[in-house]
């Protein structure tokens, strides 16, 4: 689950992390009030959505000559411009695609004096098996692109979760960030704090790009995302109130509903599997035929008839879903089970596009029997190879 920079500052202050104070708003008229409960002269307007490259976003009404998604305002009146700009439009970035979000709430910020501007960010570094702190001096910046570009400026410090970070990791990470005086001693002090907060929240990502060295020698959270691994949110109740369902796909929240693994994707063919790896293989085939997969979607090992009824039903709302191939490799899932489920939802909701099925292993014979005799119009395919080909050939029309 992800939340807004605000809510994420608002946790790592939680835990004692030197941030800057800010008030959110979701309305115009609440912003000369917000203005007012900070220090200023300098405010920073922050759009509020779950995408990354917001500083560099474009708004679409406004036209390719506006300013971002984040910006610097020396007075309120020119705050108060941006917030007028703003609010209610939709900004596209990088990571939003072309349709971009809308931008309902708005960070105000207090302004910072910059010196330099540094990356973190912690994660599960499944190379070595522990969370790791990854750094970088190129703070601000697209840290892929430095990754490719110079990938020596990008430091990996993984921590033994038995010690926590220890004053040797600590001084590695100040020594890989070149931190001196003020800022050193500051780091020495946040590296564990931020630790703290990513273990015992289970983030799955925490990423402060840019963690900054103000004018005055000392350390300053500016901007901070934060994902939480969903698996861990019943253990959370205080960071499960925080999620904006707004920004989420209507069509994963009703997944999330029924407890399967869906994200939605940019193409054209629809996916209903069982389990993670084959998820991934049957997606990566569809890409190799020529099409491109609709989703991901994992309906479980222990799926009940109604789950599939509801994943189908999921498919079939995505308007860009051309065609649907159900790929099972029946195990604790059964194919039977898998096979009265598409029945009931096809039944339901009718089918519009090409479906091509793949069933095997266990209960395959009466699976494939209950398809047969639905009186369905199925394509049967009798492996993985031979349903991408069939699938993608139905769609263009072959």
């Amino acid at each position: 689950m992800n939340i807004h920079e605000y809510q994420a500052k608002q946790v790592l202050k939680g835990y004692g992390a030197p941030v800057a104070e800010g008030v959110v708003i979701t309305s115009a008229s609440q912003a000369p009030a917000a203005i007012d409960k900070l220090p200023g002269p300098v405010y920073v307007v922050k759009s509020q959505i779950h995408a990354g490259g917001r500083g560099k976003g474009k708004f679409k009404e406004l036209g390719p000559a506006a300013l971002g998604g984040v910006r610097l305002a020396k007075s309120k009146d020119e705050a108060l411009s941006h917030v007028n700009e703003m609010l209610g439009n939709t900004l596209v970035t990088k990571q939003t695609g072309p349709a971009g979000k809308q931008v309902n709430r708005l960070y105000i910020e207090d302004g910072a004096n910059i010196e330099r501007e540094l990356y973190l960010s912690i994660l599960i570094d499944r190379t070595v098996g522990r969370p790791a702190f990854v750094v970088s001096t190129e703070g601000g910046m697209d840290i892929e692109a430095v990754a490719e570009e110079t990938p020596d400026k990008i430091i990996t410090v993984a921590i033994d979760p038995e010690t926590g970070v220890t004053d040797n990791d600590s001084q590695k990470l100040c020594e890989a960030l070149k931190l001196e005086g003020d800022a050193r001693d500051d780091a020495m002090s946040l590296f564990p704090i931020l630790y703290k907060a990513f273990t015992e929240k289970d983030m799955s990502l925490m990423e402060i790009n840019p963690l900054i060295v103000m004018a005055d020698g000392h350390l300053r959270v500016l901007d901070a995302k934060v994902s939480f691994d969903d698996n861990a949110l019943f253990r959370h109740p205080d960071i499960l109130e925080l999620r904006d369902e707004t920004e989420e796909d209507e069509k994963e929240i009703e997944a999330s509903k029924h407890d399967l693994s869906y994200v939605a994707l940019d193409g054209n063919i629809g996916c209903m599997v069982n389990g993670a790896g084959l998820a991934m293989s049957t997606m990566d085939i569809i890409k190799l035929y020529g099409a491109e997969p609709a989703n991901f979607l994992d309906v479980g090992g222990g799926a009940t008839k109604e789950k599939v009824t509801s994943a189908f039903k999921i498919i079939t709302s995505d308007p860009n879903v051309e065609g649907i191939l159900v790929n099972i490799f029946g195990g604790i899932m059964l194919c039977d089970v898998i096979a009265h489920g598409v029945v009931a939802a096809v039944k339901e909701v009718g089918l519009k596009v090409p479906l091509v099925v793949r069933l095997e292993g266990t209960n395959v014979d009466l699976g494939k029997k209950i398809i047969n005799e639905s009186g369905l119009n199925v394509i049967a395919a009798d492996d993985l190879d031979d349903a991408a080909a069939k699938i993608t050939a139905a769609v263009k029309g072959a």
